[in-house]
């Protein structure tokens, strides 16, 4: 599949996987099961249940987390910081997104003793001041962005958009504003470079407007094609969407009205129902309960759609999770080594548009799709992301750690290199080698691993955006109440 291939199948899921309304249903020749009605919903978590693991599983976590780690640190540009969308892949695009992810993980790298808190700020002021200075224009070519809105994909050496399929987006944007706002948090020391991180990232994020990305209507646009054309699809219904609301709502520049998340939230109604015995607010691919919560610790924290709801988001997220495992376990498409321990569907690399033969049922495979399952859609075509579990860990540990090893111990050195998981692989899809595995790692599947490990060993990246005055402050506009938010001293 050719690079431009790669990245447009990238842009069109974005915009399928927040279309809640699509119904997939029967893909690969199966229909969806529902399990039993007395599924129980998912237990209450124990963040204490780190202690519990035995030297051999607090070994493995540490070396998948310091491995992802290196993905980062080794294959952002060292000149300009900024991160490729997949590697290896020469002369590959750089992502927007892949940068958010990439600053948080230097500070992990920090807390974590795999560099100093020297080599981070070095980095992190590098990335910070090339984004800085990067041009923004309305024109086609020749900028990295507009109205503090960067594109999609960027070129890896000159920062400049990559290509005209490259979009304006809004929400690689705002989890680009994930790092840049846990960089002026977690960088708090009264030195001139430290400084002068803090003073950037109030800039990128004071300058964007995203009152014009509203496009005069109710609803912040997915993004926007030079020179006047926005994407005609708008942010609604529950989706990784969460941080770009809280981002604009807090805005002290170019704020949208703080009713526009309760108004929001009322496009939820399609998704609330059961999946798999369990009751939730249903998205089907795992990235959309993973991004946002990867910087924000939704726990014990509700809005007015919490309440009514007798849930939160973090909730929430642990049924979709379970609900993943149990489909998997049901298996209603009959995919090759699918079961409790094995499991996880979100975005990811695929085998390719084609179809095979297994054991005498033709299989129609993808190739980049947004797999997922849950009362919105079912597509699902044997492939298992490690991202799905990786990215899970903090939300459902006691699930998501047992997969993570049950897919090391049984496809061993196949699926985990120097870098950890790599991105994808398929046990239904056979080759002459054995199974279809990916070649790559993405930024944006590295990225929620290394965060949600790190948040459910010490939570440090939620408790440095705890500290962030943004993220307070779009909460509380958005009308969430209790939990940490009470604490005055965050």
């Amino acid at each position: 599949m050719t690079q431009k291939k790669i990245k447009f199948n990238r842009f069109i899921i974005g915009l399928l996987s927040t279309a809640f309304v699509i119904n997939v249903g029967n893909v690969g020749a199966f229909a969806v099961t529902q399990a039993p009605e007395n599924t129980p919903q998912a237990k209450k978590t124990n963040f204490s249940s780190i202690k519990t693991l035995n030297k051999h599983d607090k070994a493995f976590l540490n070396d998948l987390e310091q491995r992802t780690f290196k993905w980062f640190w080794d294959n952002a540009n060292p000149k300009n910081g900024l991160v490729p969308d997949r590697a290896p892949l020469p002369n590959g695009a750089a992502s927007i997104a892949g940068v958010g992810f990439g600053l948080t993980a230097y500070g992990i790298g920090v807390h974590r003793g795999y560099i100093t808190r020297e080599q981070a700020v070095e980095r992190t002021l590098t990335t910070m001041r090339f984004l800085a200075n990067l041009p923004q224009n309305d024109m086609a070519s020749g900028a990295a962005g507009y109205k503090g809105f960067y594109y999609h994909f960027l070129d890896p050496n000159t920062g400049l958009r990559m290509a005209d399929w490259s979009e304006l987006s809004s929400v690689d944007t705002a989890l680009l504003m994930g790092g840049v706002l846990f960089s002026q948090s977690f960088y708090d020391r009264n030195t001139p470079q430290e400084k002068e991180i803090r003073s950037i990232a109030e800039r990128l994020y004071r300058r964007i407007d995203w009152q014009w990305m509203r496009n005069n209507g109710p609803w912040l646009s997915m993004g926007w094609y030079p020179p006047n054309r926005f994407i005609p699809v708008d942010w609604k219904g529950y989706n990784e969407g969460l941080i770009i609301y809280l981002l604009a709502i807090a805005s002290p520049t170019h704020p949208i009205p703080p009713d526009t998340w309760k108004n929001w939230t009322k496009t939820y109604d399609k998704q609330w129902g059961k999946f798999q015995g369990h009751t939730f607010l249903n998205f089907a691919p795992l990235f959309g309960h993973q991004y946002s919560e990867s910087w924000v610790d939704f726990r014990g924290i509700k809005d007015g759609f919490n309440r009514s709801h007798g849930t939160d988001y973090f909730k929430n997220s642990r049924e979709a999770v379970y609900a993943q495992r149990d489909y998997a376990k049901s298996n209603p498409g009959k995919f090759e080594d699918y079961g409790k321990d094995i499991w996880g569907l979100t975005a990811s690399d695929g085998p390719g548009d084609v179809y095979q033969d297994d054991k005498g049922q033709k299989r129609h495979f993808l190739a980049y799709s947004a797999r997922g399952a849950g009362k919105d859609y079912v597509l699902d075509d044997g492939t298992i992301a490690p991202t799905a579990a990786g990215g899970s860990v903090a939300i459902a540990p006691e699930i998501a750690f047992p997969a993570l090893k049950a897919m090391r111990n049984k496809f061993g050195d196949k699926i985990y290199n120097q870098y950890g998981f790599l991105d994808a692989f398929n046990p239904t899809f056979k080759t002459k080698d054995g199974i279809w595995v990916d070649g790559q790692q993405l930024s944006i599947d590295q990225g929620p691993i290394l965060l949600m490990i790190e948040n459910y060993r010490s939570q440090f990246v939620w408790n440095v955006m705890k500290k962030n005055p943004v993220i307070r402050q779009g909460l509380k506009k958005a009308g969430f109440t209790g939990g940490w938010l009470n604490n005055k001293k965050l």
